[in-house]
């Protein structure tokens, strides 16, 4: 199963529906002219069709019309909305693809009445074709639906398919968040090497490198992280003493803590949704 004869539109096209754009046709998995992306702005519209020559249009059920599948990559207080725009436009055997924070497979059907759902959790190095993205499909989703999905998910870099919805939800608080976690550490460590006397672009340089590295050393190694911890602690060493104030300060504690914060304001977000759409007119 592959894309090329299937025509996709992205309702919401903005940074993470332009980076799937991008890795779709990059990939050469679809023509410019399968592409339909719906904008309220014409100069978004018009910096789409220059920069990619796929269709842009204003009015998202014209998108949807063209689609058989539809990528959702918009804000969640807009669902109710756009959805009611859309619903009479998606017949059985379209495709869903949402990328909505928190909006959950029951949310989406509610306001859609549509049933052929796949729920997605990409994250931010998606626009550079690195991303992460966990994603669920509904039952009423095909396998020739799924290997879609697959596909279009993919184009943002490693997807992972779950059969249970909650992963999704779980998934959101460590890989949807995550880059948020490693930013703060990323800019931590630079002031501190600032504090330290390092120029700031010197500081920058050192970080950002020293993370990367150790990210494709971890990956590449196959070891586990407390493995490859132990290899750089000799006793009595740096390492040693900085670990020593990074635990006495219940590091691992907070970041646990952080993720289940982003965990409960996701089920917040999708009990939320759910209400707002459990009243939708048949």
């Amino acid at each position: 199963m592959s894309l090329r004869d299937a025509t996709i539109a992205t309702i919401g096209s903005g940074v993470m529906a332009e980076a799937m754009i991008a890795g779709l046709l990059r990939a050469e998995q679809v023509a410019p002219a399968q592409i339909y992306a719906s904008h309220p702005r014409a100069d978004r519209r018009d910096e789409l069709v220059s920069s990619y020559g796929i269709n842009a249009v204003e009015d998202n059920a014209a998108a949807v019309e063209q689609a058989d599948v539809v990528v959702l990559a918009i804000k969640p207080q807009m669902l109710v909305r756009v959805g009611r725009e859309i619903q009479p436009a998606l017949r059985d055997g379209k495709l869903v693809i949402s990328i909505i924070a928190g909006a959950s497979s029951r949310a989406l059907a509610n306001v859609l009445r549509h049933r052929q759902i796949a729920r997605s959790m990409p994250n931010t190095p998606a626009q550079l074709g690195r991303g992460m993205t966990v994603w669920y499909a509904t039952p009423q989703v095909t396998d020739a639906q799924r290997e879609q999905a697959r596909l279009l998910l993919g184009s943002l870099g490693s997807e992972m398919e779950v059969d249970d919805e909650k992963l999704v939800a779980m998934a959101t608080a460590v890989s949807g968040t995550g880059p948020t976690y490693l930013f703060l550490v990323m800019e931590s460590l630079i002031d501190a090497a600032v504090h330290l006397g390092f120029p700031r672009h010197v500081a920058h340089d050192l970080v950002v490198e020293t993370l990367e590295g150790s990210t494709l050393f971890a990956k590449s190694s196959g070891l586990h992280p407390a493995q490859l911890r132990n290899m750089v602690t000799s006793p009595g060493g740096t390492s040693a003493a900085a670990l020593h104030e990074l635990e006495s300060g219940r590091l691992r504690t907070v970041l646990s803590e952080a993720v289940w914060a982003a965990y409960r304001r996701t089920e917040e977000l999708a009990r939320g949704l759910e209400a707002d759409t459990s009243e939708e007119p048949e």
